[in-house]
């Protein structure tokens, strides 16, 4: 029985899992909208927005909350400067006044080749 264990594990070992997990974020972050499969979409929202929520937060803290914000998401995002930075000058500031749910995830139905649900997880525009 799994009672009490926390995450998806995708049927990957636990790099391939961590690597998908970055990618998947990243992707997120990067092209504000992914089609993947259900399992992986619940698999990275909740942390995708735990991140914004940091960068949300750090925005209105002192310089040294700032600099250990974006060093806590580069960290977790495995580098990607660029998407360090789109995180905390397009997307925190855009969500500013959100209490959360930052993330909307519409279904499409089965996959053709093997029946996986298909989601599109996309951020929420204001």
């Amino acid at each position: 029985m799994r009672h009490q264990v926390a995450g998806y594990k995708l049927g990957r070992s636990k790099g391939a899992r961590i690597a998908l997990r970055r990618t998947l974020i990243k992707q997120l972050f990067t092209h504000e909208r992914i089609t993947t499969t259900r399992a992986k979409a619940e698999a990275i929202r909740g942390e995708a927005e735990r991140m914004i929520t940091v960068a949300r937060r750090s925005a209105e803290g002192t310089d040294i909350v700032k600099v250990n914000a974006r060093r806590l998401i580069a960290a977790r995002l495995g580098g990607g400067n660029d998407v360090v930075k789109k995180i905390f000058d397009e997307i925190g500031p855009r969500f500013a006044t959100r209490p959360g749910g930052y993330t909307r995830m519409l279904k499409l139905g089965p996959r053709q080749g093997d029946s996986a649900q298909m989601v599109i997880l996309e951020l929420v525009e204001e």
